[in-house]
């Protein structure tokens, strides 16, 4: 199985393309800086963070363009794709990029505008808070009958 999922921040705004031909199709690439897990303050000024090549394609490379920009906390959930080309020097390079099949806010606009490092998901924070009972159950309005619950 291959299938990877990352979190982190977006080095710099993603680059777009646009293949030639007759079903034009949108092409992204990001690098995302990935935290390691390690201590920051290393004495010896080694690495903490990996930085990972991404590519995103049709609707999830619409997406990057209109919403992603440098410093932007994400999730990206893909496969991980190697392959190789040879350069104008006539050497040959090769290439490990994470396909892109899933990206989504990994903080609030909130947080982000703020710059903040909230880790929580932009739709836990904006969804409405409901009340229980402090039993962990949550209070069923009157007048709902049981017969339209999903359970017996």
């Amino acid at each position: 199985m291959n299938k990877v999922i990352l979190m982190g921040r977006l080095t710099r705004d993603p680059d777009i393309r646009y293949t030639q031909g007759e079903n034009s199709m949108a092409v992204a690439r990001y690098t995302l800086a990935v935290d390691r897990r390690m201590r920051r303050d290393s004495a010896d000024g080694q690495q903490t963070a990996d930085f990972i090549g991404c590519v995103a394609f049709g609707k999830s490379a619409e997406f990057a363009e209109r919403y992603l920009h440098q410093g932007t906390k994400l999730v990206v959930t893909g496969r991980i794709q190697t392959g190789s080309y040879t350069n104008k020097d006539g050497q040959k390079v090769y290439t490990t990029d994470v396909v892109v099949e899933d990206q989504e806010f990994a903080e609030s606009k909130n947080a982000q505008s703020q710059g903040g490092y909230d880790s929580a998901p932009a739709y836990q924070q904006e969804r409405p808070v409901q009340s229980s009972v402090g039993d962990g159950f949550m209070n069923i309005p009157d007048g709902v009958e049981d017969e339209g619950l999903p359970f017996n």
